[in-house]
């Protein structure tokens, strides 16, 4: 089991003609996922091909859904056309929209998510690496990926991630795999200021999830997302959790990687954030190479044996 995808997803990806988002069609077609359509205006009625499988493309998300089943869509279009490409998926009231795209002005994300409150649409995103569910092939094809994440460092298990920063989600995978452990699904769900799905909204479903039976948490500088999440894990989750925040040696003011990683309040600092997961029960891993270890140290505590 794991949770928002599964390998069954139909997936559509807005932005397959173009390069970024051509490339990773292909990447998840070898992976399994099940790409069953494109989207891009204007582009309607060809079709995209890639080791045997055919993608047709359509002007719109409605019209692609319509077609073929589709829940999720995966959003490579260039920031000055990802809001109302997000807005569409909402239209079309699908289950779940992706956004990868980086860039994207924060009064059009203001603007988006305004428009989402109360749609049946969760937005995971912008600036993310996507969600990957892996699968028991080889290299964990036969899984669902969505989005720019590397497949073949996965390992289906039952480790769930969840993380604001892609390259983090990708170490904390690798160190996981290598140690034998597996993931349920690892959701990156990007570093902007204005986003759609938070950590809190991520951990309430890797609790909800008996497939999944540890939590890596990873966090930045900036904001309360962090805080907001281990102050509910104390309260309402058994199963061990580790977390990391990037940016300890950042200094204050000072933007640094992602737009939303800025100190601004006096829990937005790494120390801070730091000394509520530990006050939550929340294992802190020191450094990123510390991040698996962590979570083994937080399950060998709770008496839970992780694969």
């Amino acid at each position: 089991m794991s949770i928002l995808i599964t390998p069954e997803t139909k997936i559509i990806i807005q932005g397959i003609t173009g390069e970024f988002g051509a490339r990773h069609a292909r990447l998840s077609i070898e992976y399994g996922t099940q790409v069953v359509a494109g989207v891009t205006p204007g582009k309607g009625g060809n079709t995209f091909e890639h080791a045997g499988v055919e993608v047709p493309i359509f002007n719109s998300v409605a019209e692609a859904a319509e077609a073929t089943g589709a829940t999720v869509s995966v959003i490579f279009v260039p920031p000055p056309f990802a809001a109302d490409a997000i807005l569409e998926c909402a239209d079309a009231e699908l289950e779940l929209a992706v956004a990868i795209t980086e860039g994207i002005p924060v009064r059009d994300m203001v603007r988006v998510k305004r428009a989402m409150a109360g749609s049946k649409t969760r937005l995971v995103g912008p600036n993310c690496p996507g969600l990957v569910s892996p699968g028991e092939g080889e290299d964990s094809k036969g899984g669902c990926r969505i989005g720019i994440s590397p497949g073949y460092i996965h390992k289906k298990g039952h480790v769930g991630v969840v993380s604001r920063s892609g390259t983090l989600t990708y170490e904390a995978v690798y160190q996981l795999t290598v140690k034998d452990i597996g993931q349920s699904t690892c959701v990156g769900i990007g570093g902007d200021p204005v986003n759609g799905t938070s950590h809190l909204d991520v951990i309430k479903l890797f609790n909800e999830d008996p497939d999944t039976h540890g939590i890596i948490l990873i966090g930045e500088i900036g904001g309360n997302a962090e805080v907001e999440a281990a102050r509910w894990i104390k309260e309402n989750c058994d199963k061990p959790v580790a977390g990391f925040i990037a940016g300890a040696t950042a200094p204050p003011g000072r933007r640094m990687g992602h737009a939303g990683a800025i100190v601004g309040g006096a829990e937005d600092t790494a120390a801070a954030k730091i000394k509520v997961f530990e006050e939550c029960g929340i294992e802190v891993a020191a450094t990123p190479s510390d991040m698996a270890d962590a979570l083994l140290r937080s399950a060998k505590a709770k008496g839970v044996t992780l694969s």
